[in-house]
């Protein structure tokens, strides 16, 4: 019996959203797309009602639909559904008060939490936080206003789920308790101790008995080739991202200008996705300890080579050139764009996690942004690569920046005359944009419908529309899961031109049915 789906949407151009309509059917679904996923499936994201199935390609994600309502639906397999244990001391700042809300006190409350059994249904917006479904007893409504920050191991409830921080950040849920449990660990073959299917049993407990851990030899690194003499407002090192890992919580991350970190590596004769470094607005300065081959893509600045006793030499963007031991290369101010890709011949030799060099922002993996005094170590270049000669650079940014998308999934949430409404609004951006989205400014647009739409995955280019009204564009370090609209997602190809767009710049979104992207 094919499974029971309610609606295929499109996602942009390269996903589709599955609309299932229980969590059963939602986890039989995942489970058969883990177990033979479907020809140019990148990722799969379960949530408590839909699937998000991630194509390498459009063209791969045109032939989902057809291939999704053939698909038997999996019974969830006992290896998966494993139990896991989680040790709880239940002293959250908001036990009393979801004792009154849920009208079973402080002590019934712990009794509910302890006594059933939870099961994940999904990801969320960090690595390793996993939406437990359980009981109705335990239904409560989101803190109305956010803390700024929940300690890691909180053990919370919101909207008739239960879960668990695994690190420290923002979050509206009511606190219940705390744990010890890792809830992700890098260490371990699976990082994420709780995954979607598992069944979950907490247990109260009065204290943690800790183990100490067991002393190891840290990684040892070979002294820089280069090194940070200042980062600059931040600077970061990227790659191409890690594909393939959403159904953990974690999003691709990678270069938000693919073109330029392409480029860049292109110019010094290394492969695409050798890790670069990513500048915002300039102020980095580098210092080369041995001799190297270095290029610059993306925006349009200033590269000022300079050594003590010699003058000063300019070089140009899109260009390989040499960087001498001794010598500093200084980015300055963009006077276009906003982000610079450094890349140096044989590729930076930093440490891999989960198959990628690349910053994530959002979940905290891969390297901290740069600092001053980083040692930057270089890998051999291969005797058969060729550095590349000059490249002709982008066009200057123009006025208004138009970015295509395509309408939906959740598009039907708002009205035609909102819908558009945004597409003749120039939107701008905000000083508070960064790797995880551009926040722009502009008019509020209304809802046609009342009601919080269930947390479901979402993609980069997505055009989410939180409580406020104005919507936020998600870039490369986005969260895997969202529980605000989205009206539309931009298109691959124009994501490079909105990763260069800074505070104050203009945006106007046009559409392009998703039959014709």
């Amino acid at each position: 019996m094919p499974t029971p789906i309610r609606s295929i949407r499109a996602v942009g151009e390269r996903a589709v959203l599955v609309q299932l309509g229980t969590l059963t059917e939602v986890l039989g679904l995942y489970e058969a797309l883990r177990g033979h996923p479907l020809p140019g499936q990148v990722d799969v994201v379960a949530a408590a009602e839909t699937v998000l199935v991630t194509a390498d390609s459009a063209t791969a994600a045109r032939s989902f639909a057809a291939r999704l309502r053939a698909i038997k639906p999996r019974t969830i397999q006992a290896g998966n559904d494993g139990l896991v244990t989680i040790d709880v001391i239940y002293d959250g700042d908001d036990l009393a008060e979801v004792g009154e809300l849920t009208g079973l006190g402080q002590g019934g409350v712990i009794a509910a939490h302890t006594g059933q059994l939870w099961t994940a249904a999904f990801g969320g917006f960090a690595p390793g936080f996993a939406y437990l479904v359980g009981d109705d007893r335990l239904r409560v409504s989101r803190r109305a206003t956010p803390r700024k920050a929940v300690p890691a191991g909180a053990v919370a409830l919101a909207d008739g789920y239960s879960a668990v921080y695994p690190r420290v950040s923002p979050g509206g849920w009511q606190l219940i308790g705390r744990t010890d449990a890792a809830l992700w660990n890098l260490d371990r073959d699976q990082p994420a101790l709780v995954q979607p299917g598992n069944r979950v049993q907490f247990r109260a407990v009065r204290e943690f008995l800790r183990v100490a851990p067991t002393a190891s030899m840290a990684e040892a690194q070979r002294p820089g080739d280069l090194v940070v003499v200042q980062p600059g407002l931040q600077t970061t090192v990227q790659d191409l991202g890690r594909p393939g890992l959403a159904h953990l919580g974690v999003a691709g991350a990678g270069a938000l200008d693919r073109g330029a970190l392409r480029r860049a590596n292109r110019l010094v004769g290394n492969p695409g996705s050798a890790a670069v470094l990513e500048n915002a607005l300039g102020g980095l300065v580098l210092e080369a300890r041995t001799e190297q081959v270095l290029a610059v893509a993306g925006a349009s600045v200033l590269i000022t080579i300079s050594k003590t006793g010699a003058a000063p030499r300019v070089v140009p963007t899109d260009a390989p050139f040499a960087l001498h031991t001794g010598e500093q290369l200084s980015l300055g101010t963009p006077l276009g764009g906003v982000r610079s890709y450094i890349a140096v011949r044989g590729g930076l030799d930093l440490p891999l996690t989960l198959g990628s060099r690349s910053t994530d922002s959002m979940s905290g993996i891969g390297p901290a942004p740069l600092r001053a005094g980083a040692e930057l170590p270089v890998l051999p270049a291969p005797p058969t690569s060729v550095v590349g000669t000059a490249e002709p650079s982008p066009a200057p940014p123009v006025e208004v920046t138009v970015l295509r998308y395509v309408p939906g999934p959740r598009a039907d949430w708002f009205s035609a005359d909102t819908l558009a409404d945004f597409d003749r609004t120039e939107w701008s951006v905000t000083a508070q944009s960064n790797r995880i989205g551009l926040r722009l400014d502009g008019p509020a647009l209304e809802r046609a419908r009342d009601g919080e739409l269930p947390s479901e995955g979402t993609v980069s280019g997505a055009i989410q529309l939180p409580a406020s009204g104005v919507p936020v564009l998600f870039l490369a370090d986005h969260p895997v899961t969202g529980g605000y609209p989205v009206l539309g997602v931009v298109l691959h190809a124009d994501l490079d031109r909105a990763a260069q767009l800074g505070t104050g710049a203009r945006i106007r979104f046009t559409p392009i049915p998703s039959n014709e992207s």
